[in-house]
């Protein structure tokens, strides 16, 4: 009774949210029709960022006229949540002056991560459209490595030195907070620029007016270094209750700060690039629909040409073993059951570890657990569907549905430990890999499953022969 409510209740919701867009589309059409400008404008203005976003994406014949018609915070607030194609777009259809407007009034973080997306021409077009102190600005942003933690930050913060008063911070506050991401963290630095501790702005609420900064300081905060991984990042703001974290140069001297919109940005990003990657494709850089399909081909077809060639090991390995599976041509039957059994075990333990490595579970010097881990899973695992392997030939033979011929008994035990054989080796393969791969500064994300599937499928035919060699060996296999 209570899934019914709940899925009543979510259809409502569902239902509720369809009837408000497709008001807000119909007002908008209203508004766009009686070509007044003042109504169109007071009605977006009126429109929460979210919806402005949904109207742009719905009505890619109106977005520059969207963009340009609404007040310009709010234009840089719903343009940097557009996805990348969108953007370009946007660029391309706007007035040269309400371009530059735009650019100067864009977070620099945020007009960071946008021209890092873009070719070096037009960056260097954009660039030009900049004030001078905000062109100076993005400059020194572009200037940390990209996927740094620099390319995130933004210079917009407020701080206070140590000797400061309470009373002084909050007049600090009133004056230069107004163009700051947040100010729910104060900074408090000494002459030299250095960073010496962060306060939450409700301590100096209820601190009394003549309470010195040096009195509430503990020096107990987290800082990131610019030339830091974005990675990094994540994992600092997962660690701590923070909505933004300062970063510091090697001198330790404070440069910007991070606030938590942008590293769950980035997350996003990584795992969708991730999750790409674990597909065996690389990552794509725009929406699927939105890619050219040439683009498409060409961002798989490497994998594929990769897995292919690989592939050609297995045949190479199944040529050396011709003679066997002449002589004992039953075991033939089971070689699609080896090779899938083994690159599903490899490809379950890869996405296990990379999902583990992206969350932090799991560090270098955790390896050995790992490795440990996955001999006791295999072994188990390679028990389960070695005895599933062995019963259904013996229960197959006995129920007169296949002959396996007179040494159906050793066909069934070559079967049941080519299977512990061949899902152990699968399994620490699938969850070494994306530990060596880290270990070499490479992403994880690149043994992806079928990658690990291939790897095991070469091997696998190996191990299998093998098994068979010793059990049949005078036999079936001379």
């Amino acid at each position: 009774m209570r899934h019914l409510i709940d899925g009543e209740f979510n259809n409502k919701v569902f239902m509720s949210a369809e009837l408000e867009k497709m008001e807000l589309q119909e007002q908008f059409e209203e508004a766009i029709a009686s070509q007044d400008k003042p109504r169109l404008q007071a009605f977006l203005n009126d429109q929460n960022i979210s919806d402005i976003v949904e109207l742009i994406y719905d009505n890619e014949s109106f977005e520059g006229q969207i963009i340009t018609e609404i007040s310009l915070p709010r234009a840089a607030a719903a343009f940097k949540i557009l996805e990348l194609p969108t953007q370009k777009k946007l660029i391309k259809e706007l007035p040269a002056h309400k371009t530059a407007e735009l650019f100067n009034e864009l977070p620099a973080d945020d007009r960071t991560a946008f021209l890092s997306e873009l070719p070096s021409n037009a960056v260097r077009e954009l660039i030009k459209t900049l004030d001078p102190e905000e062109r100076k600005i993005t400059l020194s942003l572009l200037g940390y490595p990209e996927g740094s933690v620099g390319r995130l930050m933004t210079p917009d913060y407020v701080y206070v030195y140590e000797n400061d008063t309470v009373e002084d911070v909050i007049t600090t506050i009133r004056h230069f907070a107004k163009n700051s991401e947040t100010i729910d963290v104060i900074y408090v630095i000494n002459a030299k620029g250095e960073l010496l501790d962060d306060i939450r702005i409700r301590d100096f609420i209820l601190a009394a007016p003549g309470t010195k900064v040096s009195e509430l300081m503990d020096e107990r905060y987290i800082a990131l270094n610019a030339e830091d991984d974005q990675e990094t990042a994540n994992e600092a703001f997962k660690m701590n209750n923070r909505v933004a974290l300062p970063v510091v140069s090697r001198s330790h001297k404070l440069l910007g700060i991070v606030t938590i919109d942008d590293v769950l940005w980035v997350a996003n990003e990584e795992f969708s690039e991730d999750i790409q990657k674990i597909g065996g494709t690389e990552a794509l850089d725009e929406p699927y629909l939105n890619m050219n399909i040439f683009k498409l081909v060409k961002k798989r077809a490497s994998w594929l040409i990769v897995l292919f060639l690989s592939e050609m090991l297995t045949a190479t390995a199944m040529q050396h073993f011709s003679k066997e599976i002449e002589a004992a041509t039953v075991l033939a039957l089971f070689i699609p059951l080896i090779m899938s059994s083994g690159g599903n075990s490899g490809s379950q333990a890869s996405t296990l570890i990379i999902q583990a490595m992206a969350l932090g579970e799991i560090k270098l010097f955790d390896w050995w657990k790992v490795m440990r881990r996955e001999l006791m899973s295999g072994v188990m695992l390679g028990l389960i569907l070695g005895t599933i392997g062995f019963f259904r030939i013996m229960l197959w033979q006995h129920l007169h549905l296949y002959d396996y011929g007179m040494y159906y008994e050793r066909v069934a035990l070559v079967i049941f430990f080519s299977l512990i054989g061949i899902v152990l080796w699968g399994s620490l393969m699938g969850s070494m890999l994306p530990i060596i791969l880290k270990s070499l500064k490479l992403d994880p994300a690149t043994s992806s499953a079928p990658f690990v599937a291939t790897l095991v499928d070469v091997t696998g035919i190996v191990i299998y022969f093998s098994v068979a060699y010793v059990f049949l060996q005078g036999l079936l296999i001379h």
